[in-house]
């Protein structure tokens, strides 16, 4: 995709590269998936610079309405449909995207350009009226929602009129009946989602600057809640869990991709599709090969079946547990894909932390009080709380939720672990744990949450397990684990610092952090006498003490795990 001749905010189907930059990382997967002939609904995208626009002037940027119709031109042209009338009507999603992903924290609008007629077009096209009916009913929800503000819970409303009347006496505003003022509103809220409680909150969590915004995606409706012959669903081309090379994930028939990462409905596992449609898995299949292999990389693809035909509507890195990114970065030394520099760089310290946690101890036995699916592994102990702002009170709490949302993301971050009542492996709960690293068990059941809040429990999510009390741990080590030794091998070949075990031979002059008293130290890390070449002491462990350690000059760091260490010692300091 290039910008064309004359377009000042919109970028459109070309063939040539995009810059990531400005189009986004959803965008720019859509021109690489076309690129490999593989089956892609058209788009066309806003650019992240009409959103810098659109919050330097409050307002749409001058030009864009006029851009959007000829985006929209260029739809009907290549699908021979028609943006707000019959007989074959156009319906479009309308998605965020930023240049660094970031899933689930902003807005997506689905099924947009419906109205009462177009409504009526739809059920005479598809010959079922009551998919018609749930089409305008899902997106009056989506429109309330996100773009007017409504706070009611709107699901569970029967039909279109209720969920109009529902938002209207939440918000006084009304759910527009032209689809160009539907599109133009759309776009201005995904743009300002970029800037929402729960996106910001991500971005300090991971480092992302403030400014980034987003770009827009336009892209043509495929719909799998059409009838049995359609569904959703997302599929890794590796275990995003383990790092396992073989695929992981699932699939809702007679679905839409927001009932799967909204966590309300549990989908069935991917084996469900190969047994309904084996010629459609084994397409999905080796599309997820080729977008591995030509990635370079493990992906998270996400596709929706319309009528026994494949549609693939993103691809991007996936997001994984500590172990299975380690895991996929030997793998692909190994398969040749990637060096062992670009392994050590795939790792962060905080994952080699993470891996080094502990698990349950074997023969430990205790009252199981809630199971469900395993979405991101690890064993936390904590008290249960029901709410995001009572997780970031209570350090070391378990977020225990019916179902998580973008604006819960705050106090996920701030939780040991995520417990829910629905959802599946590839719902928000699971995703957004995972790309924490915190332990997570999802599907739990109704009642859930009842049953938990307030109680001390051990969530075990390697097996999926919900215990009563604190109970002891063991934890993996360096030495006994393969892929984390040869990754300590080569992360040291790459670290600009050393790091020996606690007894082990260090270099002098010594300074030790643990004897400094703690009135001297205060919160940050104690000051490194001149010429100290060797340091030990656990704050040197963390990233910070790593950081000043790096700028003390120092040789060697004393510690208990290497690998954390080293990979801090490279992302900071970097390499040899």
């Amino acid at each position: 995709m290039s910008a064309a001749v004359g377009y000042r905010w919109l970028v459109v189907p070309s063939g040539e590269e995009p810059s990531r930059e400005l189009v986004g990382g959803k965008a720019w997967s859509l021109w690489r998936m076309r690129s490999l002939g593989l089956r892609v609904p058209p788009a066309f995208v806003v650019t992240t610079e009409a959103c810098a626009a659109y919050f330097a002037d409050g307002a749409l940027p001058d030009g864009l309405v006029d851009e959007l119709a000829a985006g929209i031109r260029l739809l009907e042209a290549e699908l021979g449909r028609t943006f707000g009338s019959g007989p074959r009507p156009l319906l479009v999603s309308v998605r965020s995207g930023a240049a660094v992903s970031m899933p689930g924290m902003m807005d997506t609008i689905l099924d947009l350009g419906i109205t009462d007629s177009v409504e009526a077009a739809l059920a005479t096209e598809t010959a079922d009226a009551g998919f018609a009916a749930e089409v305008h009913r899902r997106f009056t929800g989506f429109y309330g929602r996100l773009v007017l503000g409504c706070t009611e819970e709107l699901d569970d409303l029967p039909d279109t009129p209720a969920v109009r009347r529902a938002v209207e006496a939440d918000t006084g505003a009304q759910v527009p009946s032209d689809p160009w003022e539907q599109l133009h509103q759309a776009v201005a809220a995904v743009f300002a989602s970029s800037r929402s409680r729960r996106a910001v909150a991500y971005r300090k969590h991971y480092g992302i600057p403030d400014d980034l915004g987003t770009a827009v995606t336009v892209q043509a409706m495929v719909f799998g809640n059409l009838d049995a012959d359609s569904g959703t669903g997302v599929v890794f081309s590796r275990s995003p869990v383990t790092g396992a090379r073989e695929p992981y994930g699932e699939y809702l028939q007679q679905g839409q991709g927001e009932d799967v990462v909204s966590g309300r409905v549990t989908p069935s596992p991917l084996a469900f599709l190969q047994e309904r449609a084996p010629g459609v898995h084994a397409e999905l299949l080796r599309a997820a090969e080729c977008l591995d292999r030509e990635g370079r990389d493990a992906q998270d693809i996400e596709f929706t079946v319309q009528r026994g035909e494949l549609y693939l509507l993103q691809s991007r890195p996936a997001k994984r547990t500590a172990r299975a990114a380690v895991r996929i970065a030997v793998a692909l030394v190994d398969e040749g894909a990637i060096t062992p520099a670009d392994a050590v760089r795939r790792v962060t310290a905080d994952q080699a932390r993470a891996l080094l946690r502990p698990t349950l101890r074997d023969g430990v036995t205790a009252e199981v009080i809630a199971s469900g699916t395993p979405a991101s592994p690890g064993v936390v102990s904590g008290v249960a709380v029901a709410t995001p702002e009572e997780a970031q009170r209570t350090p070391g709490s378990i977020l225990v939720r019916r179902s998580t949302c973008p604006d819960d993301v705050h106090g996920m971050i701030a939780a040991a672990g995520v417990v829910t009542e629905q959802g599946g492996a590839t719902s928000h709960a699971a995703v957004v744990s995972r790309a924490l690293d915190t332990a997570c068990v999802v599907g739990c059941g109704a009642g859930t949450v009842e049953k938990l809040v307030g109680r001390t429990i051990t969530v075990d999510a390697t097996t999926g397990r919900v215990y009563e009390g604190t109970l002891p741990t063991t934890a993996a080590t360096e030495e006994t684990d393969d892929d984390l030794a040869r990754l300590g091998e080569w992360a040291a070949a790459q670290s600009p610092i050393a790091v020996a075990a606690p007894g082990g031979a260090v270099c002098g002059p010594e300074f030790d952090a643990d004897t400094v008293p703690p009135a001297e130290v205060g919160d940050g890390v104690p000051t490194i006498p001149p010429g100290t070449r060797t340091v030990r002491g656990a704050v040197f462990a963390t990233s910070d003490g790593v950081r000043a350690a790096l700028d003390a000059g120092v040789e060697v760091i004393a510690a208990d795990h290497r690998l954390p260490v080293l990979l801090a010692a490279i992302d900071q300091g970097g390499q040899r």
